[in-house]
């Protein structure tokens, strides 16, 4: 008896990804060699942009440093190497208990945003997708929304109720989103999930509203978070981000050659061995627990997982191995740099990141659209 072996999914699926993304509107894959050569390119680009935006994260604030004296002062807690970087203990202080901290959460959360964002979009193939879709934001919104006004959450500490309860509630909106779609069907297609996620998204909004309304004294406490904030108390909110972190990160960038395959065609993923419907769940899964994670340590900070993902896929096409690798490094640049400029452009008073993002990430997507033309 004669067996087929299992094929791997290689550049012919790459190219005919490229080919497929119809809603992105790229152009023919005539041009697919060149932004295959362009990749490991951008990868340096990407990792460039990420030391650049945390080294002048820590050496620029209220208090100006040298980039160069940060940069020792980095390098002399490396084990095994000892320098000497000439800042004094309060500025090294400041380096490590309060801007180290801040720019290692920003690139954390900007990276998660990001990444999840490319997920979503690679598995509803729509480049309008945000991490946002299934509920995460309204669910999270509430979670906090109730810590503040009852105050048991203080923003102090690993086991702060305000990121806990914002990382429970945007899991449970998830998860009502899942239980909502499925009920419509034999299976959550991405068609339910879609419909289910608005629907969810504003009962919890709805929700949220309520509880405001009956805690007006708490309404600035609560509108501070919804804003988005990379303000932290120390090394707290990066020891809760991390694991997640980690955990999404590896899970996402192991799918994403298996999203390729899918962008060919369901029928073509099986003749494989691949299980669409399982590849996406998981996927969906592990993209909702990185926007989970990040929202519940920074708040809500839109247009990074919408705009990042988008720019990147405009450049180097539309293969989910190229797309969300260097959307993990780019997001986080990004974020990272966007919280330097909320610090800096109202000092010594800091703009919500949120607003910021906003602000700079609407006009932004709204020039890309307007640069690739229409998405059908």
């Amino acid at each position: 008896m004669t067996t087929t072996p299992r094929a791997v999914p290689g550049r012919a699926v790459t190219d005919a990804v490229d080919d497929r993304w119809t809603l992105c509107g790229d152009p023919p894959d005539s041009d697919m060699p060149a932004r295959a050569a362009m990749r490991p390119r951008w990868v340096a680009v990407g990792v460039l942009a990420v030391l650049l935006a945390a080294g002048v994260g820590m050496a620029f604030g209220p208090v100006a440093l040298p980039i160069g004296r940060v940069a020792l002062e980095i390098l002399d807690h490396v084990p095994g190497v000892s320098v000497h970087s000439g800042l004094d203990t309060l500025d090294a202080n400041i380096v490590w208990k309060i801007r180290l901290p801040r720019v290692v959460l920003g690139l954390i959360v900007g990276g998660l945003l990001s990444v999840a964002g490319a997920s979503y979009q690679g598995v509803f193939r729509n480049p309008l997708v945000d991490p946002y879709l299934l509920g995460v934001a309204a669910g999270a919104g509430l979670g906090a929304t109730v810590a503040l006004v009852s105050g048991v959450g203080d923003g102090v500490g690993v086991f702060d109720a305000i990121p806990m309860l914002a990382f429970a509630g945007a899991l449970v909106a998830v998860a009502c989103t899942y239980l909502l779609a499925g009920a419509a069907g034999r299976a959550a297609g991405t068609a339910n999930l879609l419909l289910a996620g608005i629907a969810v998204a504003s009962f919890f909004t709805a929700l949220q509203t309520y509880v405001q309304q009956r805690e007006s004294q708490s309404l600035r406490e609560v509108y501070s978070w919804i804003l988005g904030s990379l303000t932290t108390s120390g090394w707290s909110e990066v020891y809760l981000a991390t694991p997640y972190a980690v955990i999404t990160v590896v899970t996402l960038l192991w799918f994403a050659p298996m999203l390729d395959v899918l962008a060919v065609g369901d029928d073509e993923a099986r003749s494989l061995g691949l299980h669409p419907e399982r590849i996406r769940l998981v996927v969906l899964i592990a993209a909702s627990l990185a926007a989970a994670a990040a929202v519940a340590v920074s708040g809500l900070i839109g247009f990074i997982g919408l705009v990042v993902p988008h720019a990147v896929r405009s450049v180097v096409g539309s293969s989910n191995r190229a797309v969300l690798g260097l959307s993990l490094l780019f997001g986080a640049a990004f974020l990272a740099a966007m919280d330097l400029l909320a610090r800096m452009v109202a000092s010594p008073a800091e703009l919500p990141i949120g607003v910021l993002t906003a602000f700079i990430g609407a006009p932004f997507f709204l020039w890309i659209l307007r640069a690739r033309g229409p998405l059908s």
